[in-house]
């Protein structure tokens, strides 16, 4: 039976306060992400019994209804319905009382903004990324149809690759602005004034090393395929472009207020935002990489704990931050040698839970839940019905997923597996987004994710369920079939 979206989104609805205690509405990859006036109003209990939602919790202030990939769709019907701006971000209700400030609603605020402005290129970086890929793929490195000088080659490979991820700014300008409740081209226009051909020669070898901003001299720098800057630019151009809204004169909005915008905001960009994206962004890479300094040991002591945990991260909805970082390097330097590849071998680790579970389970209903989660994770990407089914609910089923993530992750290391694809595939095309390595690159990722899903499978086949556990699924089944 076809999943009622708009259903979903009435049930959800109602079990929230109703439309009057939704502030923001948005989503993730697998989620329905809302943040409600009174969380008190929400039945998390009744909310996860809706037919279609998978789980529901709080992360924070935000509650998060799991429901799959189809949750932009539900999204849809849930902002129609109530009415609420999706993806808002600043509440602009100044006569509701005012609440004790806290540091983690601003973390909240910021991870959205990140998520909701990252989430929108997701089709963008798969294609970009799958250009590559094809050429790899054709190429001298794996079937050798094409030659590194052939025309074709060198379209799939550099053409169109650099025309997706060189100019990021622009389109992340625009995406940003939209989450934002900006004016989309003015965030193009943003992203494409930092990364102008001008700037880009003055930052180039043999350039002259400086810009010019309203005669303030400063130093140039090459803004292509960067992530930070124009993400720390956008949110200045949406209050600055708010004001001029507020105050220009309504014959005279259309023009002067993208102009006033623009002049305003991007010195900003230049001698302040732009610049220390550029810095965090290197410290984001050092950080995130700095673990390479430490030898071999340390890099897969870092790969075993994210294959072994990193799907409780996806449990209490905190596994973003990681991922936009991840994803910030790899649209900068075109590769991620340990994250991504940890946090696949996890995500096969569940996989094969949830198919031990199915081997090891006798109740039918059960039985077939388990092979629903399966096919629901390998043919879909999404783990989360397998993670809610059966690692929360049978919690011994967690051993495997720990020692099968970890024990294919410390393997994909040892072989140096690395991963290419910023907005990959998390299915069963899992392994496109290591072709870009070469042949051997894609072998050796398969083969570590293999290694997690058959151990996990078999040690939840093994030790996963208490005698308790399994008789007791017996007895359930028994009224049915009498």
């Amino acid at each position: 039976m076809a999943v009622d979206n708009k259903q979903i989104a009435t049930d959800v609805l109602a079990l929230v306060g109703g439309a009057e205690n939704v502030q923001v509405a948005t989503n993730c990859m697998t989620r329905l992400r809302l943040t409600l006036k009174d969380n008190a109003k929400a039945d998390v209990e009744k909310i996860k019994k809706v037919k279609g939602v998978l789980g529901c919790q709080f992360s924070g202030s935000q509650l998060q209804v799991i429901i799959g990939q189809n949750v932009p769709k539900v999204l849809d019907e849930f902002v129609a319905m109530s009415g609420v701006k999706q993806g808002a971000v600043v509440n602009e209700n100044l006569d509701a009382p005012k609440e004790k400030f806290e540091l983690k609603q601003l973390s909240n605020i910021i991870l959205d903004y990140l998520s909701g402005s990252m989430t929108q290129l997701i089709p963008l970086l798969m294609a970009g990324g799958l250009f590559r890929t094809i050429a790899a793929v054709l190429g001298p490195t794996m079937i050798g149809l094409l030659s590194d000088t052939d025309p074709t080659y060198t379209f799939l490979y550099t053409t169109l690759y650099e025309a997706t991820f060189t100019f990021i700014p622009i389109y992340l300008g625009y995406a940003a602005a939209k989450k934002l409740g900006a004016s989309p081209v003015l965030g193009m226009l943003l992203g494409g004034a930092l990364m102008a051909p001008s700037v880009v020669s003055a930052a180039a070898e043999g350039g002259s090393g400086i810009i010019s901003v309203y005669g303030i001299q400063i130093a140039a720098a090459n803004y292509q395929q960067s992530v930070l800057p124009i993400i720390l630019s956008v949110p200045v151009l949406y209050f600055v472009e708010k004001f001029f809204k507020k105050v220009m004169p309504d014959v005279l909005s259309t023009v002067f207020t993208p102009f006033c915008t623009m002049i305003v905001t991007i010195p900003i960009a230049f001698i302040a935002l732009a610049p220390l994206g550029n810095l965090i962004g290197n410290v984001i890479a050092n950080a995130l990489f700095a673990v390479s300094d430490a030898g071999q040991i340390g890099v897969l002591f870092v790969m075993a704990i994210l294959g072994a945990f990193w799907q409780l991260f996806v449990v209490a909805g905190m596994h973003m931050p990681v991922i936009l970082l991840a994803q910030v390097q790899i649209i900068a330097a075109g590769y991620d040698p340990f994250v991504f590849v940890s946090t696949n071998c996890a995500m096969a680790a569940v996989w094969g839970c949830a198919f031990g579970a199915f081997l090891k389970m006798k109740n039918k209903n059960e039985k077939g839940l388990a092979l629903g989660y399966v096919i629901s994770a390998i043919a879909g990407g999404v783990t989360e019905p397998a993670l809610f089914g059966i690692l929360m609910r049978f919690r011994r089923t967690m051993l495997g997923m720990f020692i099968g993530g970890s024990i294919g992750a410390v393997f994909s290391g040892l072989m140096g597996v690395t991963y290419y694809l910023a907005g990959g595939a998390s299915n069963f095309l899992v392994f496109t987004n290591y072709l870009q390595g070469g042949q051997m690159n894609t072998v050796w990722a398969i083969v570590g994710m293999a290694i997690s899903f058959v151990i996990a499978a078999v040690v939840v086949f093994a030790t996963g369920f208490s005698k308790e556990e399994l008789a007791e699924m017996d007895e359930e089944e028994a009224p049915a079939l009498a």
